[in-house]
């Protein structure tokens, strides 16, 4: 069988501070970008005990969108606009930068307090030049009004732009599609070659793609459309 994997990009351990660290796929000496996506960072799944948490203090973002989804836990988040907003699992959080914004990132008090388990994947889309100063804002889009429909046993929630005859009311400025895929064992997918760059990440458990078994760690880019069959629990991003 032909290789369906164009590149195999290994993530990296990157602390945010506070002890909360991310693995960063994006972007990669080997690769920078997959279609507009330009950082891919992934958290957990992991135990957080009473007292930790995400701290991420106010900082800056200009001529990009930060894109956060989460399996597990939840995250506050607050913005230069005076947004205030909580995420939960399978919520959207889009905030468009374009000409300049600031936000922060943090645990409530409450699960800080009592502990919490924790999993999600925050990613970044650079702006085309056209949109690069367009004004910031904020939107979320809670799990319900998310396009969400079964294949062959896996469940798939479209988190931004279109796919397979789909399109998710988050706000996208270019071509793009972000697919969560929750598959039982033994169940297979095809992923939708209408996007010219395509990439698939495990984000928790295994799958193969053509002969090849992938985990956790690693993020695949190809070139063509592929089966997925899955081997073992597993939550994947595809984008």
């Amino acid at each position: 069988m032909a290789d369906p994997i164009e590149l195999l990009i290994q993530g990296r351990d990157h602390d945010l501070g506070g002890g909360f660290a991310v693995r960063r796929v994006l972007p990669s000496v080997k690769r920078r970008m997959v279609g507009p996506f330009i950082f891919l960072d992934h958290f957990g799944p992991m135990d957080v005990p009473p007292g930790g948490g995400m701290e991420v203090r106010p900082h800056p973002h200009i001529g990009l969108a930060t894109v956060t989804y989460l399996f597990e836990g939840g995250i506050f988040h607050r913005d230069s606009l005076g947004y205030a907003q909580a995420i939960r699992p399978g919520d959207v959080n889009w905030m468009t930068a374009g000409s300049g914004i600031a936000h922060s990132e943090r645990t409530e008090p409450e699960m800080k307090r009592t502990g919490f388990r924790m999993h999600g994947v925050q990613t970044w889309v650079a702006l085309p030049k056209s949109h690069e100063e367009t004004a910031p804002s904020f939107e979320h889009v809670e799990k319900g009004k998310l396009p969400a429909w079964q294949d062959g046993g896996s469940a798939l929630r479209l988190i931004v732009g279109t796919y397979d005859g789909r399109t998710a009311p988050t706000t996208h400025f270019s071509p793009i599609f972000y697919v969560a895929v929750e598959m039982p064992a033994a169940a297979k997918i095809v992923i939708s070659p209408e996007h010219v760059e395509r990439a698939a990440y495990v984000a928790e458990g295994s799958a193969t793609i053509g002969d090849r078994l992938l985990t956790q760690a690693a993020a695949e880019l190809d070139g063509q459309p592929h089966g997925l069959e899955k081997v073992g629990a597993n939550n994947m991003h595809i984008g």
